[in-house]
C-alpha cells in the first residue's frame, strides 16, 4: 500500500494500481463476451437479443454496489492520505455490511417484479421467456454480484491490489466454465447464462471474505470484518454515500439510456437488436479497459490529493488520460479494419455479420475520447466533488444521450440510432477537458496548494521525458 502510493516515477504508480484493474475489467468483458458467445450457438436471435437486453439490469445490479464500493474507496484513501487508518478501518467495515443488506433488498424488489422489469428493459413476445429466465437467476444472485462489485474497490483502497483483481479472475473465470456447462452441454440457454453469472460471484465473493478474515487474523486495522467494528457515524454515511451515489448514478444512468436506446433499436426487429448487442460487446474492450484504467489510478489520486500532493497528482491525471486516449485510439483502428471478421465470431447469417460490422465501426469512433471521460469522472470522484462527477454522467446519460437517440433516430432511422454514441461523447469530451482545467486553476488558489497547471497537453511532452 504504502510502497505503491508512495511510488514517485508517476507512470510506474499508475502501471501498479492501473493495470491490475484493466486486467479485472478485461476478465469481466472476456466472461460478458462468452455468454453471448455460447448464447449465439443456439443460432437463435431472441436469445442473443435477450442477453442484450438483460445487461442494463445486471448494470444497475452493480452500480448499486458501488454507492459504498466506489464511495467508501473514495473517502478511504483520502482518510490514508491523512493517516487516519483507524477511521478508514471503521468506513470498510461500514461498507461491507451495507453492500450487504442492499443485495438483500435487491433480490426480494427484483424478484416481485420481474416480469415488469423485463418488458421495461425491451422485451417483446419473441424474447421476453428468454429475458425473465435471465432476470431470475440474476436477481436471485444479486446479493453477491454486488458484494462482489463492492470488494473489488475497497481492496484497491487499502493496497489489497492483487487480491481485488484475483477475485475478479476467479469468479469470470468459473463464470466462462459454466457457462460452457450450462448452455453448451446442458442447453440451458439464457437462463444457463444468468446461473453461471450468479455462481461465478459467489465465488468470488467467498474468496473476498476468506481474504478480510485473513487480514483481520493478522492485525490489519484496514480491513475489520467484526460486528463489533460496526459504528457508522452520520458525517460517515453522509461522507460514503454522497460520492457514491454519482458514482452509481455513472452506471445507472447508463443502463437507462441503454435501454432507451434497445427500445428504439427493438423498432427494427430482433435481428437489429441482436446485431447491436455483438458490436456493443466488442466496444465494451476499450470501454471497461478505459474504466479500469481511471478507477483503479483513482485511488492514489486520493491519497495524493488527501496528502496535499497536488502537482504530483496533476501528473498522474495527465498522464493516465493520455494512456486512455491512445488506448482507445488503437481499438478504433483494430474495429474498423477487422470489423467484420470479430462479427463473424458470433453470427452465421452474411446479412447480420455485416450490419453488425456497420454498427461497430459507428460505436467505435468514441473509443479515444473515453480516456478523457473517464479519468475526468474519475479524478472529481477521488477528490469527493460529487456535484462536479454527476454532472458529467448526467450530461452524459440523460441530458445529451436521450435527446440524441430521438433526434437522430428521425433523421437517420436506425444508423443515427447507433450514432448517438460516438455523436454525444465528442461533445461531453470537450465539457471534461474544460471542466477539469477549470477545476485545476481552482485548486492552484487552495490554501497550501503547490501551483500547477493541469493541462492535458503538457502529457504529451511528459511522455517523451517520461522518468526513467
Amino acid at each position: 500500500m504504502t510502497s505503491v502510493f508512495e511510488e514517485k516515477n508517476s507512470s510506474k504508480a499508475i502501471m501498479r494500481v492501473g493495470l491490475p484493474a484493466m486486467l479485472g475489467q478485461l476478465t469481466t468483458l472476456i466472461y460478458n463476451i462468452a455468454d453471448t458467445f455460447f448464447v449465439s450457438l443456439t443460432k437463435e436471435p431472441a436469445m442473443i437479443a435477450a442477453v442484450t437486453l438483460c445487461a442494463p439490469i445486471l448494470l444497475i445490479i452493480m452500480s448499486i454496489a458501488c454507492i459504498f464500493g466506489m464511495g467508501g474507496s473514495s473517502v478511504i484513501a483520502r482518510l490514508l492520505g491523512e493517516e487516519k487508518r483507524e477511521e478508514s478501518g471503521t468506513t470498510m467495515n461500514f461498507c461491507v455490511y451495507a453492500m450487504a443488506a442492499a443485495g438483500a433488498v435487491t433480490l426480494v424488489l427484483g424478484l416481485t417484479f420481474l416480469q415488469p422489469l423485463a418488458k421495461l428493459s425491451g422485451a417483446d413476445a419473441d424474447n421476453i421467456a428468454y429475458t425473465c429466465d435471465y432476470l431470475k437467476w440474476i436477481f436471485l444472485g444479486a446479493p453477491f454480484i454486488m458484494t462482489s462489485n463492492g470488494f473489488v474497490h475497497l481492496f484497491r483502497c487499502v493496497g489489497l491490489i492483487k487480491e481485488g483483481t484475483v477475485g475478479l479472475i476467479l469468479g469470470n473465470g468459473i463464470n466462462m466454465i459454466l457457462d460452457y456447462v450450462f448452455i453448451a452441454v446442458f442447453g440451458l440457454g439464457t437462463a444457463g447464462a444468468a446461473l453461471a453469472t450468479s455462481l461465478g460471484f459467489v465465488c468470488s465473493t467467498v474468496y473476498y471474505l476468506a481474504c478480510m478474515i485473513r487480514e483481520g487474523y493478522k492485525g490489519n486495522p484496514l480491513t475489520p470484518l467484526v460486528p463489533k467494528r460496526f459504528s457508522p457515524t452520520g458525517a460517515m454515511i453522509r461522507s460514503v454515500v454522497s460520492i457514491g451515489i454519482p458514482g452509481a448514478l455513472i452506471t445507472v444512468l447508463m443502463s437507462v439510456s441503454n435501454i432507451v436506446l434497445n427500445n428504439y433499436i427493438g423498432l427494427y426487429g430482433s435481428d437489429a437488436v441482436a446485431s447491436y448487442g455483438i458490436a456493443y460487446k466488442l466496444n465494451m474492450i476499450p470501454i471497461l479497459l478505459s474504466v479500469g484504467l481511471s478507477q483503479g489510478v483513482a485511488p492514489l489520486v486520493g491519497y495524493c490529493y488527501g496528502g496535499n500532493e497536488k502537482k504530483r497528482m496533476s501528473d498522474i491525471v495527465n498522464r493516465t488520460t493520455l494512456y486512455g486516449v491512445l488506448m482507445g485510439g488503437t481499438f478504433t483502428a483494430v474495429f474498423v479494419l477487422f470489423g467484420k471478421p470479430l462479427a463473424s465470431i458470433f453470427l452465421q447469417d452474411e446479412v447480420l455479420i455485416e450490419q453488425t460490422e456497420v454498427f461497430l465501426k459507428i460505436l467505435c469512433l468514441s473509443a479515444p475520447m473515453l480516456g478523457v471521460i473517464n479519468m475526468t469522472t474519475s479524478y472529481f470522484q477521488a477528490l469527493g466533488k460529487a456535484v462536479k462527477s454527476l454532472t458529467i454522467t448526467v450530461l452524459r446519460n440523460a441530458v445529451l444521450f436521450i435527446p440524441g437517440v430521438i433526434i437522430l433516430n428521425s433523421f437517420w432511422k436506425l444508423g443515427g440510432v447507433i450514432a448517438a454514441q460516438p455523436v454525444v461523447e465528442t461533445v461531453l469530451t470537450m465539457i471534461c477537458i474544460l471542466m477539469y482545467v477549470k477545476d485545476g486553476r481552482a485548486n492552484r488558489h487552495e490554501p497550501g496548494t503547490a501551483r500547477s497547471k493541469p493541462d492535458f497537453w503538457e502529457a504529451v511532452k511528459n511522455l517523451v521525458s517520461m522518468d526513467k
